[in-house]
């Protein structure tokens, strides 16, 4: 993953800021050092390059074993460009897929590094913000570490889903919050009505540094009646 960061940073940055103009603010409220956990609506593939491009440090998300597991030309792409832009995969082997995140979030800020999550499972179908899973809350009661609200900016209109090439403009960018305090609930992210409760701060923080329109619906369940399909029972927290 290094050297994606190291790629982006001399390479892939000038040219990111020379073509897009980014427009990025609250870098500030991201510590140098040390762990914390990244909370962000998700708009776009192009999020993976303009949410950690105004950082100093790299960005782990957590993400599918599924995105490293193809087979042939194409499954070595996909390998290659999730490990590069800082994708962790979740080894689902030893239980549920919640709980594989949990323990894989985990260690990652163990480790003193930033851990970036989208709380709302998947890209959203259109440019409003969605509901968010309750993972992200246990993910930050059982941890411990500072939580930053992210919001991109711009991001759907330059690649919209499906778009195979981005658009020249608007101007897309990042805006990090200030860190969310969730201490008095600490030790109880076993309690399903806390858990709610924290997510849905950290998705009104969200909402609040994005300017998107809320909907009180998990996008994953959205798009899938916009493929004509019948939504699947879901956890709250996968």
């Amino acid at each position: 993953m290094l050297w994606f960061w190291i790629l982006l940073r001399i390479v892939l940055s000038p040219i990111l800021y020379l073509v897009w103009l980014p427009k990025n603010s609250g870098m500030r409220n991201v510590p140098k050092r040390g762990p914390a956990l990244l909370v962000s609506n998700h708009l776009s593939f192009a999020d993976h390059f303009f949410g950690p491009l105004p950082l100093m440090r790299p960005i782990l998300f957590i993400g599918k074993r599924e995105y490293f597991t193809g087979r042939g030309i194409k499954g070595l792409i996909s390998k290659g460009f999730f490990t590069g832009v800082g994708v962790v995969p979740v080894d689902r082997t030893g239980g549920s897929a919640a709980e594989a995140a949990l323990q894989t979030g985990l260690r990652i800020l163990g480790e003193g590094k930033l851990l970036g999550i989208y709380p709302e499972g998947t890209r959203a179908p259109d440019n409003r913000l969605y509901r968010g899973k309750t993972g992200v809350a246990r993910l930050a009661l059982a941890s411990r570490v500072p939580v930053i609200p992210m919001a991109m900016i711009n991001t759907f209109e330059m690649m919209p889903p499906g778009q195979a090439l981005p658009n020249l403009r608007p101007r897309p960018g990042v805006r990090f919050g200030r860190p969310l305090d969730f201490s008095e609930y600490y030790g109880q992210e076993d309690d399903r009505e806390v858990l709610r409760k924290v997510t849905d701060q950290i998705m009104a923080a969200i909402a609040d540094l994005s300017g998107q329109e809320y909907v009180d619906r998990y996008a994953a369940d959205v798009k899938a009646e916009l493929a004509g399909k019948t939504p699947r029972p879901s956890s709250d927290d996968e």
